[in-house]
């Protein structure tokens, strides 16, 4: 089964001088690995041509696709389609349909067209011209021998609907494709997942294997390459099922996009709601979970009791409880996760109480939190000390405190 090889080109300084975030990138990798096609180099040039034209013919030495973003504007610095072409022997002509297009899309915007915009309806020649719904600079897509380039434009919108409805059509290779799923974990770091898994992992070339480590999380994308007629689910599913006996106690979904989801679709099947009072995270857990659609189904109530005297006053912890054991203790957190979840009405209450710094408080050391869940089935209190003494301590802790409380959610809702 023929493999094919691409290369990513984005174009433009302000990509460079880290003024802009390279999103195209990740979106266009993303489509060739969907299309079985392998990414083995990405990256970044200024707008120069002779530094562009020397990485265009870097990229073609050493890949069949090459796919470019940027430099298709009106201006004197937007060269991406002359120096391709020119890598190609190929000259740029007006192409009249584009020039028209051009012009009402100006029409369309009440915008004045400058002459300057011409520019971009000049194609190089033989080309297949991507259309541009979201914008001025059609793209287009040049072929020589086994060679072929893709230029796209490189704001996000535009360039997104040039690849999908565009591109990718171009590039499906007729009798091969790639299907994938991802499993994720919560609990369980890399390096023990891997090791678990190592044999399996060596093992297995179709389906492969790999991980994806996260900021408290881990990913596994289990992937099958095959024919057109064959069953990929008949090659991942035994896979699958072996990643699942050795660590299944730690995956939290399948083809899931987070934690948060993978809560509300569990509070949804079991007919659950729940409630947070948060103290260190700020509302992290509550804005998490409201994130996800369908959460007012699931999710009533949050409360931010940062202060102590909301704590007692409000949510209605017993302050006798803060005075004898702190704010930032078990005790403390368990107290909260029972006064919402009799408050809210709810069936499960988290509760999260901690120091995320830049200091000790009530002489509770920096990084200490305590994640509690409460509910007539399961309830439990998690200690966390995360000793990290970098700028971005703060939100890290939060982070991850917001992490175990859901992780804890959906371990509360698995009992009913």
């Amino acid at each position: 089964m023929q493999q094919r090889t691409a290369e990513i080109l984005c174009v433009g300084t302000e990509l460079l001088m880290g003024g802009t975030v390279n999103t195209n990138a990740t979106e266009i990798a993303k489509e060739l690995a969907g299309l079985g096609i392998n990414l083995y180099h990405s990256s970044v040039v200024g707008d120069n041509p002779e530094r562009l034209a020397e990485a265009v013919k870097l990229a073609l030495s050493r890949a069949d696709i090459l796919i470019t973003t940027g430099g298709l504007g009106p201006t004197y610095d937007d060269l991406t389609k002359e120096t391709v072409a020119a890598c190609f022997g190929k000259k740029l002509v007006l192409h009249p349909e584009c020039l028209e297009e051009i012009k009402a899309y100006f029409a369309r915007a009440h915008r004045t067209m400058t002459p300057t915009n011409e520019k971009q309806a000049w194609l190089p020649e033989g080309c297949t011209v991507l259309p541009n719904p979201n914008g001025t600079a059609p793209g287009c897509v040049i072929e020589a021998g086994d060679k072929l380039a893709a230029i796209l434009p490189g704001p996000p919108r535009e360039m997104r609907a040039m690849l999908k409805n565009g591109l990718v059509p171009l590039l499906t290779q007729k009798g091969q494709r790639l299907v994938s799923h991802e499993l994720h974990f919560y609990g369980i770091g890399e390096s023990e997942l891997e090791y678990r898994l190592h044999d399996l992992m060596v093992q297995s070339q179709n389906p492969t294997i790999a991980p994806y480590a996260g900021t408290g999380e881990v990913k596994l994308r289990v992937t099958a390459r095959v024919a057109e007629e064959e069953d990929a689910e008949a090659l991942l599913r035994p896979v699958m099922e072996q990643i699942l006996a050795a660590a299944g106690e730690y995956c939290y979904g399948v083809d899931v996009p987070d934690l948060q989801t993978a809560a509300v679709k569990l509070l949804r099947e079991k007919g659950l709601t729940a409630a947070t009072a948060e103290s260190c995270t700020g509302g992290l857990v509550a804005s998490r979970l409201t994130e996800v659609p369908g959460a007012s189904a699931v999710f009533g109530c949050g409360i931010v009791s940062y202060n102590n005297q909301v704590k007692t006053d409000i949510l209605g912890v017993d302050p006798a409880v803060i005075r004898e054991y702190t704010a930032v203790s078990a005790e403390t957190a368990a107290a909260m996760a029972e006064a919402v979840r009799r408050k809210a009405g709810a069936e499960i209450g988290i509760g999260v109480t901690g120091n995320a710094g830049p200091a000790a408080s009530e002489g509770q050391p920096v990084g200490l939190v305590f994640v509690a869940v409460a509910s007539e089935r399961y309830s439990h209190v998690s200690r966390m000390f995360i000793d990290r003494q970098d700028e971005d301590a703060r939100g890290l802790i939060r982070h991850l405190a917001a992490l175990k409380a859901l992780s804890l959610l959906r371990k509360a809702a698995e009992k009913y």
